[in-house]
């Protein structure tokens, strides 16, 4: 079996170092299971420009999350753009949440297994998963999984 590849999105960088969050210990946790090669992470560069816009001491400690986790950022694309654009048109995403679009679009175009986020308002949704996964569907892409790191996380071990 294939290890998955898993979409981590802005917010997961962001828990890593919320302490006092109720997400904060199941975040590190699913790093920690990316470091023994769980899972195979991506994130994009859709991440990496919101996590710039963070103060710059804090941006640069969620930034080295990706080089020290070996995190490959994905780039972006037409046809990555044009599915976010999609999902925005079939009133999956807001239209004010492009960024939010197109993480989705980026994990599915590049064949992720699942996107792992903190999003709820948007993202982490069972109207965004069977919506994008419509979509996705008409697009020829697979339906992607979304979870949150709670769902995720192996708690036999903790």
């Amino acid at each position: 079996m294939r290890t998955q590849r898993i979409y981590l999105e802005t917010t997961l960088f962001n828990y890593y170092y919320e302490y006092n969050r109720e997400a904060h210990a199941d975040t590190v946790k699913l790093f920690e299971e990316i470091k023994a090669k769980k899972y195979e992470a991506f994130t994009s560069v859709y991440t990496v420009d919101e996590l710039q816009e963070a103060p710059t001491e804090r941006a640069e400690k969620m930034i080295n999350l990706i080089i020290e986790y070996n995190i490959t950022v994905l780039d972006s694309s037409e046809e990555a753009n044009m599915l976010a654009t999609t999902y925005q048109n079939q009133g999956i995403i807001p239209l004010g949440s492009i960024i939010d679009a197109q993480h989705i679009a980026v994990a599915s175009v590049n064949d992720m297994d699942m996107i792992i986020s903190l999003n709820f308002k948007h993202i982490v949704r069972k109207k965004t998963v069977i919506m994008t996964g419509r979509v996705n569907t008409d697009f020829g892409y697979r339906p992607i999984e979304i979870h949150s790191p709670m769902e995720v996380v192996d708690r036999e071990n903790a």
